[in-house]
Order: structure tokens, then C-alpha cells, then sequence
């Protein structure tokens, strides 16, 4: 009878080729009882936008399905039911568009379903016109904002009141009847896994414990380029969704199975503690950064120990151990919404001596991104061209070691 629905988006406006990057579907039967729950995330193939309002990150929403692969699912969830929304004029639209980007002329308008904003106006009169609000006025429970199964499910719950208050038949038995005769085109449909939010908290596998597992290790295992890797990744002591996916890429390029890599990243540690230990003295600082990069790998704090322990007795680097810095002149660039705003990161950095670009070249020495797993355009270009990508925390501590 009535599909319920909510979205979240990367902004307001269709026209701005803003996506939706989640969407949930709720079923009721005509008497508003709940039948059925789907929601998934969405990959828009681009930069999510407010991730502070929505709570989204790239990391979530680049390993779910595009709407391309969902538009065949989510077309059977709705087809021959009455569409339903709190504020049906925004979804409805962005759920045209999405359609409409697949050439695909969906039966969906704002004046052929329900919007629970709108009827507020003659079940709740006194309501404000936001979820929260229209909800808190109907006596309903408070409700998570911002995530599509959440709003979905309390938009739901307006109804079933609305249905409660209508009586039978409901005033609206005309947009039924014609929700049941709109004629859907014929929309392919793959058999997809929904992708839902992480519960909070959540943290993925480390990435070691993607390779192959396989004994004895390589002898001689090459591993350069796998390491200049892991020093672009390690620049802001942070590992993304998408810099790990890169390590394991190269891992498996190279042949290295998870024994090889552990090898690697051992070496890679003993590296940077005879680094540390030139000065033959061990800040708590650079403990700590030794501490943090072997959490990062996979490795123990006894791992440090003994690498510090080497590093006494040995107390020479490898080639390949990096010192990267920022250096005044370096062309830096900026992706994503950032508090506060990116005009204010951009003067910074020409004041400390940078240059700002307004698009990622291969000239550009850094992107600085408000989600390191962003797939806005200049993040791909950046990871195209090797271009390092940190967070604008990292930025910081880059940007105070310029002058000394």
C-alpha cells in the first residue's frame, strides 16, 4: 500500500550534481502497520558534503553499490505502492534525478504521494514543519536524524497516526488507486547486498590480514615500491579505507604474501627507529610516533623494543626510510566541507609560504582532504598521480615544521 522513504544526500539541489549516498524503504499495510524494512548506502562517485550532518564516511560509502546497481531493487520496493516522505517534494526530486541518470523516466512526483510535512498541517496543526518536531507533537519517541532507516521508520510512524486520525477509507484513496496503476518501464535488477551504516565503533580488519596467508616468506622479497607506498600512506600516521586497499593491491602485484609483508613492515620500523636513534636519544615523542606506526602495521609495542634495541647496536637507516616534509613553495591543494571554512585553510597556507591550487596536476605536492577517503575528483586525480592525501589534523602538524 504505502512505501515510505528517506534519503540522505551530498547537498540540497539536484541541479548541483548533488547524490544520494543513502536511502531507506519502509512498508505499510493500510492500517500503517510496518511489513517490511530495506536501506543501504549508496556510492555517489564523488565527495559526500556535509559528513558532519549526515555522519557518512567515504570509507562507508565507497564499498556500497552505485544507485545503478540498486535502481532495479529499489523500483520493485516501490512500484504500485503510494510514495511517501517528510518533505516528499526533496526526496521525490532526487530520486527522479538518480532515474533520470540511468535513462530511466520513473513514475515519481511529489503531487502523486504523501508528504507527512504537508499533512502535518491538518493532523497536527500546532507542529513545526521539521521530523523532529511533527513527531515530538504526535507524542512519538525521539529518533536518530540524519540516518535514512531512522527517519524513514519515524516518518513511518507519522503516518500510521495520520491513518489512525483519517479513519477508513483515508482521504487520499484516489493517490492509492493511481499509485497502483503507474506504469513503471522495466528496470533490470541485480542481486545486490544492501550496504548499512557501521554500528559506531566498528573498525575494519587490518589489511595484513587480507593477503595471503602463506609460509616460509619470500627470501628476498621486493618490496620497494611497496614501501614508498607505505610512506605516502604513513605521512599523517593514518591508514584510510583507500590507502589500504592500495597496499594490498600492491602487495598482490608484487607476489607478497601476509609472511612478506610483516617482513616488510618489521624492516620498515627497525628503519625508522635507527632513524630516530641518531641523536642516540629517544624523545617520549618519537616513542609515541614509533608506538603509533607499528599499531598502524600490525606490529606490538615490543616490536618497538626490539627495534630500538637493533638500532643501538646497529644505529644506521636504509635508503628508503623518507624524511617528507612540506617545504615553502609547494603547491598544496583542498577537497571537502571543512570547519572551518576552506577560504580560511587556503590563506593559511599562503601566509606559512604555499602555494594554493584550485585543481590536483601533477605538480600539486599534497591534497588535503576533509575525508582521506574522499572520491571527489581531485582525490582521484591526486591518488592518479601519487599525490599524498592527509587530513586536515596532519595538514596542521606538516604546516608548523615548515620554518624549522
Amino acid at each position: 500500500m504505502y512505501a515510505v522513504i528517506d534519503l540522505e544526500t551530498t547537498g540540497l539541489r539536484t541541479s548541483w550534481h548533488d547524490r544520494v549516498v543513502e536511502v531507506a524503504v519502509i512498508h505499510l499495510d493500510g492500517a500503517g502497520q510496518v511489513t517490511h524494512e530495506w536501506c543501504s548506502l549508496v556510492n555517489p562517485d564523488r565527495d559526500l558534503g556535509p559528513q558532519l550532518i549526515h555522519g557518512i564516511s567515504a570509507a562507508e560509502a565507497r564499498r556500497a553499490p552505485e544507485f545503478g546497481r540498486l535502481a532495479g531493487h529499489l523500483a520493485g520496493l516501490l512500484r504500485g505502492r503510494v510514495l511517501v516522505a517528510h518533505n516528499l517534494h526533496f526526496d521525490a526530486a532526487f530520486l527522479l534525478a538518480e532515474y533520470r541518470r540511468l535513462r530511466i523516466e520513473a513514475p515519481i512526483s511529489p503531487a502523486e504521494g504523501l508528504c507527512t510535512m504537508r499533512l502535518a498541517g491538518h493532523f497536527l496543526p500546532s507542529a513545526g514543519r521539521s521530523l523532529h518536531d511533527c513527531c515530538r507533537a504526535a507524542g512519538l519517541p525521539p529518533h536518530q536524524a540524519h540516518s535514512a532507516l531512522h527517519d524513514a521508520r519515524a516518518a513511518a510512524q507519522l503516518l500510521a497516526r495520520y491513518l489512525r486520525d483519517a479513519g477508513t477509507p483515508p482521504p487520499w484513496t484516489s493517490v492509492i488507486d493511481a499509485a497502483a496503476a503507474a506504469p513503471w518501464p522495466p528496470v533490470a535488477t541485480e542481486a545486490v547486498v544492501p550496504v548499512p551504516r557501521r554500528s559506531p565503533g566498528h573498525r575494519d580488519e587490518h589489511f595484513l590480514a587480507r593477503l595471503v596467508d602463506r609460509l616460509p616468506r619470500l627470501r628476498d622479497p621486493q618490496g620497494n615500491a611497496y614501501l614508498d607506498l607505505l610512506d605516502q600512506a604513513l605521512l599523517d600516521r593514518h591508514i584510510s579505507a583507500s590507502e589500504a586497499d592500495a597496499l594490498v593491491a600492491m602487495a598482490e602485484e608484487l607476489g607478497l604474501a601476509r609472511v612478506d609483508a610483516d617482513h616488510l613492515h618489521r624492516t620498515y620500523l627497525a628503519n625508522l627507529a635507527a632513524a630516530a636513534f641518531e641523536d642516540n636519544i629517544i624523545t617520549s615523542a618519537e616513542r609515541h610516533d614509533l608506538d603509533q606506526i607499528a599499531t598502524l602495521l600490525g606490529l606490538q609495542a615490543s616490536d618497538v623494543d626490539h627495534a630500538l634495541t637493533v638500532a643501538l647496536d646497529v644505529g644506521t637507516a636504509q635508503p628508503h626510510t623518507k624524511s617528507w616534509r612540506l617545504q615553502p613553495g609547494d603547491l598544496v591543494v583542498f577537497t571537502g566541507a571543512m570547519d572551518p571554512p576552506r577560504s580560511s585553510w587556503e590563506e593559511n597556507a599562503v601566509a606559512a609560504g604555499l602555494q594554493v591550487g584550485d585543481n590536483v596536476t601533477k605538480k600539486t605536492r599534497l591534497l588535503v582532504a576533509a575525508d582521506p577517503d574522499s572520491m571527489s575528483g581531485k582525490a582521484k586525480k591526486a591518488r592518479q598521480y601519487s599525490v599524498p592525501i592527509v587530513h586536515p589534523i596532519a595538514y596542521q602538524r606538516m604546516l608548523a615544521d615548515i620554518n624549522r
